[in-house]
């Protein structure tokens, strides 16, 4: 392709909207543009690259025995509101009325409408196993849509879906997923590591979430992993063993009110009562579904929101604000305590174990010391609700904790049999009983894939593109339009090179080196290839990797062969 026959639009400033380096970009390069907030149009190079992605996700799928097909992103909401998740997905869910006034879904994901359509075609085990996806635009009403494709309101997205006799048939039809997700993520260059996550409003009884490693702000997810076994969680599903316990009191002393005068935070209160922050027992007040709870952890450990609303098992949690706090515990925020409290409180295990532990007491500048559970409060439900720390220990072996940041690119779920059950997918088995399939759900963001690949390899200049996912292979770059010799010699090897099979962006503008130089680097083509009158005085072209600083000089004859070699060395 000719740069002067495509629409390449680069910037060369950095747009306000972005703040990932990968979001400005894509905007800088001319690989996309802003419809709306979390929209975006894809230009041509953009959607080469998706194009790539693309073949590849599919290549594997089939590769794993699962068949391609589409289904609609418009839902009637019937389907929703059968499998519970109008209500479970809420406000994110993007909902729509038709002239009729009959409510209707554009589809973020597809696990009611695969599994109302194979209730009334699936009937006998003969049928099973089943594995179907599809690749398609995806929307989700973000609250706050940002970082360009991470967390925009329409994407696109693979998702598969399995379907089995039994459990160790579906526990086959994963591991075939995981086999194909890593096959997908190494083919197109990423480093991406499987990890332990929380199921959402997906449900089902597990799920891993495939992560691609990155030392920038893109790394939105925390990854507590071990340093000597294979062990990796995301923080919201992460466990840990405790490696120095604190010391406990022999014996439970009575409670005893103190006053604290100005110390509401956890660094406050312990330097004014000198004691060590495992020694406190926080008391948090959240708004589940609007009704007020407590959580209490020790003071040394953060809240974990996730692990805490599963066990409420509630639609929408939110810390409580000073006014319910207030009305709730008669005292201003950074006081409250668990005694006397009206409101359900669960407890994390460490807070259950503690003895003669220090609490707010529900009174301004006032703490209490000495109180302990069952003899001064009661516990609601006793369950881990913290976040687990770097630097702990491994939860099966003797390994530590190593906490990082990734960016999720793929997820699958054991989903049994969620939906099956509520949406009459039933089949006969070999005895002729009436059973319900159990299924799996597979997905894999197309667009957040390519995000995260910028947020991975990239330099202060643009984009270093993985060689299997580049919208081209091959840019030729000539530093000056008005030199025949330039311009034949592009071309040859503009012809030579297509013929060969390489994609090549050739980039015939008129315009000064330096502009050429600048955007070849920024767009991202892994293998550059300048012409200019000192190399071809020498008979020669300059040929230069994205991911390397060297350039090296190659004979026009052997241009072709010397492309192949260096290719090999990129990403």
């Amino acid at each position: 392709m000719r740069w002067s026959k495509t629409y390449i639009p680069t910037l060369r400033e950095i747009p306000v909207e972005a703040e990932l380096i990968s979001h400005q970009f894509l905007l800088r390069a001319g690989y996309m543009r802003r419809l709306a907030a979390g929209v975006y149009t894809y230009l041509p190079l953009m959607q080469r690259v998706i194009d790539n992605i693309s073949r590849i996700v599919r290549e594997e799928m089939n590769a794993s025995g699962s068949i391609e097909i589409l289904m609609p992103v418009l839902h009637p909401a019937e389907i929703w509101q059968k499998s519970g998740r109008w209500e479970t997905m809420g406000k994110e869910q993007m909902r729509l009325k038709d002239r009729h006034l009959h409510d209707l879904v554009l589809g973020g994901t597809h696990e009611d409408v695969v599994t109302d359509l194979l209730s009334g075609e699936l009937k006998s085990y003969k049928q099973l196993p089943l594995n179907l996806y599809q690749i398609q635009t995806k929307f989700r009403d973000e609250i706050r849509p940002r970082f360009g494709l991470m967390r925009g309101r329409e994407f696109l997205m693979k998702d598969a879906y399995s379907f089995d006799i039994d459990e160790e048939g579906h526990k086959i039809a994963y591991g075939k997923m995981v086999d194909a997700y890593h096959k997908i993520f190494a083919r197109c260059g990423l480093p991406a590591k499987q990890v332990e996550s929380d199921t959402g409003a997906m449900g089902g009884r597990a799920a891993h979430e495939f992560m691609v490693p990155v030392d920038t702000d893109g790394g939105e997810n925390i990854i507590l992993s071990c340093d000597r076994c294979s062990y990796a969680a995301n923080i919201e599903k992460a466990v840990f063993r405790e490696i120095n316990p604190p010391a406990k009191d022999s014996t439970i002393k009575a409670m005893q009110e103190v006053a604290t005068p100005n110390a509401a935070t956890i660094e406050q209160i312990t330097a004014f009562l000198n004691l060590p922050a495992n020694r406190f027992a926080k008391t948090l007040l959240f708004l589940a579904d609007d009704q007020p709870v407590a959580a209490m952890i020790r003071g040394d450990r953060q809240i974990n929101e996730v692990k805490l609303r599963n066990h409420l098992r509630c639609l929408q949690l939110e810390m409580a604000g000073p006014e319910i706090v207030e009305k709730v515990t008669n005292a201003p925020v950074g006081f409250a305590g668990p005694v006397g409290l009206s409101i359900p409180i669960t407890v994390d295990p460490e807070v259950a174990a503690m003895v003669n532990c220090v609490v707010g007491a529900n009174k301004a500048d006032a703490h209490i010391l000495n109180v302990n559970i069952d003899r001064d409060f009661k516990a609601a439900a006793v369950v881990d609700i913290k976040n687990a720390p770097a630097g702990e220990g491994c939860p099966r072996c003797d390994g530590l904790l190593v906490q990082s940041r990734g960016i999720e690119v793929g997820n699958i779920f054991m989903l049994g049999t969620k939906y099956s059950e509520a949406l009459g997918g039933k089949f006969l088995d070999a005895e002729g009983k009436e059973r319900h399939y159990i299924m799996g759900s597979y997905g894999i963001g197309i667009t957040r894939t390519a995000q995260a690949a910028i947020e991975k390899y990239h330099d202060e200049k643009g984009i270093i593109w993985p060689k299997a996912i580049a919208p081209y292979q091959v840019i030729i770059t000539t530093l000056n339009m008005n030199r025949p010799e330039q311009q034949q010699a592009a071309e040859g090897i503009y012809s030579r090179l297509t013929a060969a099979g390489y994609d090549v962006l050739y980039d015939d503008r008129p315009e000064r080196a330096g502009v050429k130089l600048n955007d070849a680097d920024l767009v991202g083509i892994p293998l550059r290839v300048g012409i200019g009158d000192k190399s071809l005085a020498d008979g020669k072209v300059e040929l230069k990797l994205r991911n390397e600083t060297t350039v090296e000089g190659t004979p026009l004859d052997r241009v072709v062969e010397k492309v192949k070699e260096m290719l090999g060395r990129a990403i």
